[in-house]
């Protein structure tokens, strides 16, 4: 495979097309009205990475913040509303008419997700106290707190070969199993689990993956009988172990195609590669702000060409490696626009390569679309044809 760009390394940096809308002119008024009305309006159609004439490898796709809003409905709804005498407001009574309006609920603190076999994203939001699953046509259904299950503090999410939802639960110390109609099945790990966070499941193994941050070990489940089979990691040292094998503060997991383990080792700012007896193999990364160096890592997800997907929550980005960490792209930065992150945490690849990145400030998810190294190739040898003078200085089009 080819870097994404000429260089050896292949950082992508974020460029965002901003234009200003600014209204007509007409006198003194308008000027003003203009100076008011004036906003920032991004064409997402051109948000890729790397940009022209390279071969784009990750599109912006998509943002979620929750239920759709209808502002109109919303409008219409508050220019009903009767007004409230004095002694409503002395009372502190709400009108009839505002007691019905349905208050769309938003996205605030979104922590781990998931996609299942039909397309819908699931995303578990622990300020809401609910896990949203949204369909590919934006529609959103709820797995609540006090409604549909009980949570105490939601974390990770997983999805099994079956559509089987599984749940984290930091605080109640547990992974709750919901069948692919959202009735809760099952509980995993009751007297096993510090603080549950990250999960993965390996369909052909039967194995479920469940990142014990607080005793800092992943400890293997059968995934079907929800038997502790073993554990990863050294229990008991508060935090303090460096040496390989072990972990401080881990905090998500994913699995390849072979079946090997990626879990992101937050504290010590490193990836560990283990296989799937649980021996390990190896790891990647250092703590710094500069290009491949972590500060927080958090999110994991290994795409289908098996590239390593790490969510940086310090430093607001997406970074890209390949199986030795060699960094072959980076994306983001802090800020609320498409293609930037507020305090990103999780992630998830779905088999149609699409990504999606969860966010705590502002509360929402992303999506975006991979390129593979086969689309990536084949866009090449089509500009290439195209302009065959200039073939030779488009570099490669495919991630190293």
């Amino acid at each position: 495979m080819r870097n994404v760009c000429a260089t050896a390394l292949a950082l992508v940096t974020l460029l965002f097309p901003l234009a200003a809308q600014s209204p007509k002119r007409d006198g003194k008024k308008s000027q003003q009205k203009s100076t008011r009305s004036q906003r920032l309006v991004i064409d997402t159609s051109k948000l890729v990475w790397p940009q022209p004439p390279d071969i784009a490898r990750i599109k912006f796709a998509n943002q979620y913040t929750g239920e759709k809003l209808d502002f109109k409905a919303m409008a219409e709804a508050e220019s009903k509303k009767p007004k409230q005498s004095w002694m409503d407001r002395l009372a502190g009574s709400q009108p009839v008419s505002e007691q019905n309006i349905k208050i769309p609920f938003q996205f605030v603190r979104v922590y781990g997700l998931a996609v299942d076999s039909k397309g819908n994203l699931y995303a578990a939001d622990q300020a809401v106290d609910a896990v949203f699953i949204v369909d590919p046509q934006g529609n959103v259904q709820f797995i609540r707190n006090g409604k549909e299950a009980r949570f105490g503090l939601l974390n990770g999410l997983a999805i099994d070969d079956n559509d089987r939802l599984f749940v984290s639960d930091s605080k109640l110390h547990q992974v709750l199993v919901f069948n692919p109609q959202h009735q809760q099945a099952g509980v995993v790990g009751t007297a096993n689990l510090a603080d549950p966070g990250g999960l993965a499941i390996d369909t052909e193994n039967r194995f479920l993956y469940v990142v014990d941050t607080g005793a800092d070990q992943v400890k293997v489940f059968d995934a079907d009988n929800f038997q502790l089979l073993r554990t990863i990691g050294t229990a008991g040292k508060k935090h303090t172990l460096t040496d390989p094998g072990t972990f401080s503060l881990p905090t998500q997991v994913a699995l390849d195609g072979d079946g090997n383990l990626y879990v992101t080792d937050t504290l010590n700012n490193r990836v560990e590669i283990f296989d799937a007896d649980g021996q390990f193999i190896s790891m990647f990364g250092k703590s710094g702000d500069g290009p491949g160096f972590f500060a927080r890592p958090k999110g994991i997800a290994v795409d289908s060409d098996g590239h390593i997907w790490v969510v940086d929550a310090a430093q607001n980005r997406v970074q890209v490696f390949n199986r030795e960490g060699q960094l072959l792209a980076s994306f983001g930065e802090f800020g609320p626009y498409p293609g930037q992150f507020g305090s990103p945490y999780g992630i998830a690849i779905d088999k149609k390569n699409r990504v999606f990145v969860s966010e705590q400030f502002p509360g929402r998810v992303q999506e975006f679309q991979y390129i593979t190294d086969a689309e990536a190739e084949a866009a090449r040898k089509k500009q290439a044809d195209a302009r065959p003078s200039k073939s030779a200085a488009q570099g490669g089009g495919a991630m190293k």
